[in-house]
């Protein structure tokens, strides 16, 4: 069995739904007062996170974009969620790297303060990621 970069999107979006899986346990493990349970979590949610950013990256230096041709019924929805996605996924990386430093400061009412903001951002991306996925290569191949 063979790896090329074409399998990128498939492995892009396995990350994106592991690190909505860990995001959701974390703010679980945090939400028991379990705060080892849920560093723990975060922090295999960000590290999934960054290889999803360097695959993502590579995938997009060797293929391009992938346009939606097709069908023109659910175009619409496509452009929205693709919209939505892309612009929260430019704001999403600055808000977890401040998320995470003032987790790693302890400054605890600042890092909830800004978390309120990124817990749910986050799992837009995530979820909208695999959503383009399924768009882009297996409810409507282009």
């Amino acid at each position: 069995m063979s790896f090329t970069v074409n399998d990128l999107p498939a492995v892009n979006a396995t990350l994106n739904t592991i690190s909505a899986v860990f995001v959701v346990t974390g703010w679980i493990q945090i939400r028991r007062g379990n705060w080892r349970a849920h560093a723990a979590c975060m922090i295999t949610a960000v590290s999934t996170s960054a290889v999803f950013l360097v695959c993502y990256l590579i995938h997009k230096h060797y293929n391009g974009t992938t346009r939606f041709t097709h069908p023109e019924w659910i175009k619409p929805t496509y452009l929205f969620i693709l919209f939505t996605h892309l612009i929260l996924a430019m704001v999403i990386v600055p808000l977890v790297v401040k998320t995470v430093y003032h987790a790693s400061r302890r400054q605890w009412d600042r890092h909830r303060r800004i978390a309120r903001w990124t817990l749910p951002i986050w799992l837009y991306v995530s979820v909208t990621g695999v959503l383009v996925y399924f768009f882009l290569h297996q409810w409507f191949p282009q």
